[in-house]
């Protein structure tokens, strides 16, 4: 064996040995080193496109997920397979011996991207402690925009996004907006306050009101208001992990609950917030 395959045998082992030390850091931690699949993220999020954005060099801390390969390297891109031996030391020998090598193919969502084509290169760049990798890169359109703190367990909650997003075209509607909940059904409680506000709204004109007027008119008279008591208060402070979105839910069910107990129809979202954020500043339960 020649001099160059012993440093390439000796580089693999040793990307090998530190992708199994991010694996028992991962199960200690709890949190995944898992590679993302771009298939999964596409369905969840709704991607559309993709558009050819030319050759760019890309950070590689920014690839996050891959096409077909995502089971064969963690997130730092470190093989955890030994079937990739062979290709990831023959790339490496490249590497030593200064070679051309093509630019990766990728998908970018987001602030992030994902390997087509070139996931021996992307790992064997990360192994030697590049920052960029030249890339041609095809953009994918996304609603709910990644970063490089995604992982696998945000995605379900992305998704939820992506789909309330897509049925109330909120972010066309009304761009400044941003409506984020991470209570479990929380998306699927605002649709169904938007199709209520909906209802009454046609009620009371006497007439079919169109979806996206609806959608602006709950944003603008009910939602908003209720956001600006919360964010006015500093009470979000108290509740660390949890949005102003989480809070407007909270607000709601209070204002249900005042209305039972006074019996007043006409109690305004936005007097209801103040009620909620004077209650929890007064230590009581809202």
């Amino acid at each position: 064996m020649s001099e160059l395959d012993l440093h390439s045998a000796s580089d693999f082992r040793r990307a090998r040995a530190q992708a199994f030390l991010n694996r028992v850091w991962s199960l200690l931690s709890g949190r995944s080193r898992k590679l993302l699949a771009f298939d999964e993220v596409r369905e969840k999020l709704r991607l559309g496109g993709p558009i050819y954005r030319g050759l760019q060099a890309i950070p590689l801390s920014r690839i996050v997920g891959s096409v077909n390969r995502y089971r064969d390297f963690d997130r730092f891109f470190l093989p955890t397979q030994s079937h990739t031996q062979e290709r990831w030391r023959r790339i490496n020998r490249a590497w030593y011996r200064d070679e051309y090598l093509p630019p990766v193919l990728l998908y970018k969502v987001g602030e992030v991207y994902f390997v087509i084509d070139g996931n021996h290169r992307v790992s064997v760049a990360r192994a030697r402690g590049q920052k960029y990798i030249d890339a041609e890169v095809r953009e994918c359109e996304t609603r709910v925009p990644l970063s490089e703190a995604i992982g696998p367990e945000e995605l379900e909650r992305l998704g939820a996004r992506a789909e309330f997003l897509q049925r109330t075209r909120l972010d066309e509607v009304r761009p400044e907006a941003h409506v984020e909940s991470t209570i479990l059904g929380g998306y699927d409680r605002l649709v169904e306050h938007i199709a209520v506000h909906r209802y009454f709204m046609g009620l009371e004109a006497g007439r079919e009101i169109p979806v996206d007027e609806a959608v602006a008119h709950w944003y603008d008279a009910l939602y908003k208001p209720v956001a600006e008591v919360i964010e006015r208060s500093g009470i979000l402070q108290a509740f660390p992990g949890r949005t102003v979105t989480d809070l407007y839910l909270w607000v709601m069910d209070h204002l249900h609950f005042l209305r039972e107990r006074l019996g007043d129809d006409g109690l305004t979202p936005d007097k209801a917030a103040e009620d909620f954020v004077r209650t929890l500043k007064d230590g009581d339960d809202p």
